[in-house]
């Protein structure tokens, strides 16, 4: 069955905005930038143009996925901030619910990942010519039925933290891609954006920005 874009009704928050960046809570259910086509237009970035006319794309959250993400404002904005992602100097953290009870309490995934390309968009791991992706994860709290996780990614692969809970045994709860059962039976992809450090494009100081998961 192909893809039918609905995108949700629910704006994005602000968080913070000044004079070269601008960091909002983007909610589940709307792309970060347009797709293929008009019925695929409408997505956040889109929806900030209308407030921030100079917004620019630094990096992208999944369809799916929600919470926190930094714009720039000029572009010297969006360069200093791409260098940042490019170097692996921001520090992310998201929030998952997953199947089962994953254990030890903390680790490491280290598999490299490649484009599925008979399944696209689906992701998968492959140890000959896949592209080096690590995840930290950190347990909040574990169910025998299901555990909430902190996710730290150390690389920006498409769909990289999906694909490694997955390979775990424990799929992110609403995962459609990479789940099954009930596991994906879920109102949402269970995975949330929870935070970014960055140096200001400006100050060059660090600074953290924040939104709780809404489940």
């Amino acid at each position: 069955m192909s893809f039918v874009y609905h995108p949700t009704a629910e704006q994005p928050r602000l968080i913070h905005d000044d004079d070269q960046i601008l960091v909002v809570e983007k909610p589940a259910g709307l792309l970060s930038v347009p797709g293929r086509g008009e019925d695929r237009a409408d997505c956040l970035i889109a929806r900030l143009r209308l407030a921030f006319p100079t917004v620019l794309l630094v990096h992208r959250l999944d369809l799916d996925t929600s919470g926190v993400m930094v714009f720039a404002l000029t572009p010297h904005a969006q360069k200093h901030l791409g260098q940042q992602f490019e170097r692996r100097q921001v520090k992310k953290a998201y929030v998952a619910r997953v199947r089962g009870r994953l254990a030890p309490a903390t680790g490491r995934v280290d598999l490299p990942l490649i484009v599925d390309w008979p399944n696209r968009p689906r992701q998968k791991v492959d140890h000959d010519q896949g592209r080096p992706a690590q995840t930290d994860w950190r347990v909040i709290r574990a169910g025998d039925d299901e555990t909430r996780v902190r996710l730290f990614p150390l690389t920006g692969r498409s769909h990289q933290l999906r694909v490694h809970m997955a390979s775990l045994g424990h799929p992110i709860l609403g995962d459609t891609l990479y789940a099954t059962g009930a596991a994906a039976d879920h109102p949402r992809l269970m995975l949330h954006a929870e935070s970014l450090r960055l140096r200001h494009p400006d100050s060059n100081v660090m600074h953290g920005f924040t939104a709780k998961p809404p489940f």
